[in-house]
């Protein structure tokens, strides 16, 4: 591990933006300041007045691995995680077996320190069956319990209301929550069925998934934690009656949190004719009055994170019939400059994007020295640069499916750097595969 000097640099870091230095010693951040002088051995890097600013925390990723390997798997996502300004990452229990117990857990945790070019950590998931696992969890071991309240793969579907309660009675982490109906799902969709057959036109997505659906297991998640005082973290928002329910203000003290994701800040139904089943997540995207909701919302903190939910499938799967083409977005490598737009289109001010992408994460799930500049804090950093646009193209994609829906657009920023641990990970479009992430700590 080398010690760094990054110098004239322009930090934004807890609401303030400052010209300065910043230097990295055995991992972490050991001083900021205006002016530092570089030291012997140390390496110096140049920010040019580019933004310096927290790593971005993702609480909501899909990497595939255990046994679903051929669309990603740790390692090819986390180098995508690299070359796009995100340091750390939470992921998602479906897996094959999913990570409903402690073994499944560590061994999640064993591939991930093998492999992981970025720091992690990975949910407990809840089945209808798992409570005793529940109750016995370490809290310092997992983020959070993931609660799918709506469809899912395999037994991950909690729809039993006396498990549910107990759930969020007894949960010793936060709760996370992917609220869909799924009886009504399934009714929108056996309509739709009896109309197109299998090849259902990929814009009735978010009718079949239809807000209703969303904002009635929403209420229900909500009515369950202030029952139980439950600390309840919602997922990937997609409606502006769903925002409406949350309070805003700081992270910091909240019972009740809520996230949305970057594809709702960007896409709108109106997509779905140019890149169908591209697009086709869950929950669905919803119209342009939905995602500038979402926007304000973000903007006010009535929604506190900004993540991914990033769920990469193949091409040849998501080119399927309706029916059969799979939900899910690779985003982790072009998600920060994908926010970024909403910062130069002048509807987000960039300090407080970059809180939802870093700071509130942190405070939310207990991390340990991240997600801010701090002196003693590691030194997981991404140097963006705002002067320099980048146009995503199909060869430059990392993930492992190898495409992106981003593909052709040019965002306004790019990457210029990204820092693990202290170790400079990518550097211009170059990565350093010797980079190894470390697993997060929750400080409860």
């Amino acid at each position: 591990m080398s010690d760094w000097l990054v110098v004239n640099a322009e930090m934004i870091n807890e609401g303030k933006r400052f010209h300065g230095d910043l230097r990295i010693r055995d991992g972490r951040i050991e001083r900021i300041d205006a002016a530092l002088s570089a030291r012997d051995g140390e390496r110096v890097l140049d920010a040019a007045g580019r933004w310096l600013i927290p790593g971005m925390i993702d609480d909501q990723v899909h990497f595939r691995e255990p046994g679903l390997e051929h669309k990603a798997d740790i390692e090819s996502e986390s180098r995508a995680c690299l070359a796009g300004g995100i340091t750390s990452y939470m992921e998602m229990p479906n897996t094959k077996p999913p990570a409903v117990d402690a073994t499944a857990i560590a061994d999640k945790y064993r591939r991930a320190a093998e492999r992981s070019r970025v720091n992690y950590g990975f949910y407990l998931g809840a089945t209808n069956d798992n409570l005793k696992e529940i109750r016995r969890l370490d809290p310092r071991s997992v983020p959070g319990i993931k609660v799918f309240m709506g469809s899912s793969t395999g037994n991950m579907l909690v729809d039993d209301p006396a498990t549910l309660d107990a759930i969020f009675r007894d949960a010793p982490t936060p709760i996370i929550t992917h609220c869909e109906d799924t009886p009504l799902i399934e009714a929108n969709e056996a309509r739709a069925r009896e109309r197109w057959g299998d090849d259902i036109p990929p814009e009735q997505h978010p009718l079949i998934r239809s807000r209703e659906a969303c904002i009635k297991s929403t209420r229900l998640a909500l009515d369950l934690a202030r029952r139980h005082g439950t600390r309840l973290h919602v997922l990937h928002l997609s409606t502006a009656e769903e925002v409406a329910l949350f309070e805003p203000g700081p992270v910091a003290g909240k019972r009740i949190t809520a996230e949305t994701c970057v594809h709702f800040l960007h896409f709108s139904d109106a997509d779905y004719a140019r890149l169908g089943h591209l697009i086709k997540c869950n929950p669905a995207i919803k119209t342009a009055a939905d995602r500038d909701a979402i926007i304000r919302a973000l903007a006010e903190r009535r929604v506190d994170v900004l993540a991914t939910d990033h769920a990469p499938h193949l091409l040849d799967e998501k080119n399927q019939p309706y029916t059969r083409a799979p939900s899910g977005l690779p985003l982790v490598q072009f998600a920060l400059q994908c926010a970024l737009e909403r910062v130069f289109d002048g509807v987000i001010p960039l300090e407080r994007l970059i809180e939802s992408l870093t700071h509130a994460p942190a405070t939310l799930f207990d991390v340990r020295d991240r997600g801010y500049l701090r002196e003693g804090y590691y030194a997981d950093l991404a140097l963006v640069d705002p002067a320099k646009p980048q146009t995503v193209r199909r060869e430059d994609v990392l993930s492992k499916c190898g495409w992106s829906p981003f593909e052709g657009t040019t965002f306004r920023s790019s990457i210029a750097a990204t820092f693990v641990n202290g170790q400079l990970g990518h550097l211009d479009g170059r990565i350093d595969d010797a980079t190894r992430g470390t697993r997060l700590e929750f400080a409860r």
